[in-house]
């Protein structure tokens, strides 16, 4: 994985392990219809904190290399949407996007997945779309995780990643 290309496929995998039906806002995939609610994820917003000098955290050893390497890095607070999409119907809808918001609650309360630390989750009022003729709940969740990177001998990143996260 390279920095944040792929967090939110990442989230998507976990809260579909969840138990959540989960998908990634805006995918190229196509999507296969579903009858029941849905957990759109994307990210909406990255802060950076820095962590140590011009984000220098020292040195490592790169086995790979046989050598040691720099090693800079930054603290960042991700907010993700995961907002809840259901079809409207009579065995549907509001109670649809209840249920998903229960089990959506209950996944990001039992850890989440290995990178990101939980900091806030927060949930609007469902409202019904007319004009896509569908309930939507939005919902966000803000993380912390480290996003770090390892500088070659010429003093040029080689590549960011989210530290902790699992490549896809």
């Amino acid at each position: 994985m390279s920095g944040l290309e792929h967090v939110r496929d990442y989230l998507a995998e976990y809260l579909s392990g969840q138990g959540v039906n989960a998908v990634t806002a805006w995918s190229d995939r196509p999507r296969s219809e579903t009858d029941g609610a849905v957990c759109a994820v994307s990210l909406r917003k990255g802060q950076a904190v820095g962590v140590g000098f011009c984000d220098y955290l020292g040195e490592r050893y790169d086995t790979k290399r046989g050598r040691w390497v720099e090693f800079y890095g930054k603290r960042v607070r991700l907010t993700f949407g995961l907002d809840l999409y259901a079809p409207a119907g009579a065995e549907v809808g509001e109670r649809a996007i209840r249920a998903a918001f229960d089990t959506l609650a209950g996944a990001l309360q039992g850890g989440g997945p290995s990178g990101l630390k939980l900091e806030e989750f927060s949930c609007g009022e469902t409202e019904f779309l007319e004009t896509e003729g569908r309930y939507r709940c939005p919902v966000e969740a803000v993380y912390q995780a480290f996003l770090y990177a390892v500088a070659d001998e010429g003093g040029s990143f080689l590549d960011f990643e989210v530290k902790g996260v699992m490549q896809l």
